[in-house]
């Protein structure tokens, strides 16, 4: 899959670990996930599909965080919550959200097989062992787009390895080096005046 990543991504790995500082980041993720994915719905279905998309990435930010606990780099561990992220669009039928096309669905399933199979992670149930208690919000799924599903939001080729775009635009496979001087309090979400590219 292709993402981008600068030091915004560096800071809020650091933040979401913190006290106080990590839930504001952790709300602040989770309502621009939201309010990104949304806009990628048809526009009569977005607004009945946020209450389900606030409580799944909520649950991934769980994921990440046990994804860079056990040794992944910063990109692999947020690729992992956005594959988990398209096999639930996927399993509702929401193929106009999807990042990647739907082919490729094993093959991104393959890379992280021993962490999602660690966590119960499965292209059927994708927050395994993260889905909350009292589970997560219900939302209408629409079936029939998986007949003949449309991607307008996916860009495939990228199934073999995490590919990340700089902000100068090259891509990098893998990611980049995680720099030695990042600020936690540059984190989107770590502040009120806090801003996201």
């Amino acid at each position: 899959m292709k993402l981008r990543q600068n030091v915004k991504h560096f800071a809020a790995k650091q933040a979401l670990t913190l006290p106080v500082v990590g839930e504001q980041v952790n709300d602040w993720l989770v309502d621009l996930h939201t309010n990104v994915f949304a806009k990628k719905a048809d526009d009569d279905r977005a607004e009945e599909r946020r209450p389900h998309l606030d409580d799944f990435f909520d649950a991934t930010m769980d994921t990440y965080v046990a994804a860079l606990d056990a040794g992944f780099p910063e990109a692999e561990a947020r690729e992992i919550t956005h594959v988990q992220a398209n096999f639930d669009f996927y399993n509702h039928g929401w193929t106009e959200m999807m990042e990647f096309p739907s082919d490729e669905l094993e093959a991104h399933y393959e890379r992280y097989a021993a962490f999602f199979e660690r966590y119960d992670i499965t292209i059927d149930d994708p927050l395994g062992t993260f889905r909350p208690a009292d589970g997560i919000t219900a939302a209408p799924s629409t079936p029939e787009k998986l007949e003949n599903p449309e991607h307008p939001h996916a860009e495939g080729g990228f199934a073999d390895d995490a590919y990340v775009e700089t902000e100068d635009g090259e891509i990098i496979a893998g990611g980049q080096a995680e720099p030695d001087d990042v600020d936690p309090s540059m984190a989107p979400g770590a502040d009120d005046e806090a801003t996201s590219d």
